[in-house]
């Protein structure tokens, strides 16, 4: 999945107007970011390439790029 697939992806998780997020915006910022959208998060990231997030792995997480970043780090290893 590419940056702007998740991207795409995660404004849609979080129902904002598609292009809204660029990577750098703080989760505790995100109003919508609640633990339904983390368990969007998950199921994206296990939809998508079979990567197996754990929510503890989440909290470490500060930007919506950080996600990615566990995504992808979590996928690569799996």
């Amino acid at each position: 999945m590419t940056r702007a697939e998740f991207l795409s992806e995660m404004d849609a998780i979080l129902e904002l107007p598609a292009g809204t997020l660029t990577g750098g915006e703080k989760l505790a910022d995100l109003e919508q970011w609640n633990s339904m959208a983390m368990l969007g998060f998950i199921a994206l990231a296990d939809t998508n390439n079979g990567t197996r997030i754990q929510p503890r792995q989440i909290v470490n997480c500060v930007t919506v790029g950080d996600l990615l970043t566990l995504a992808r780090a979590e996928g690569a290893a799996s």
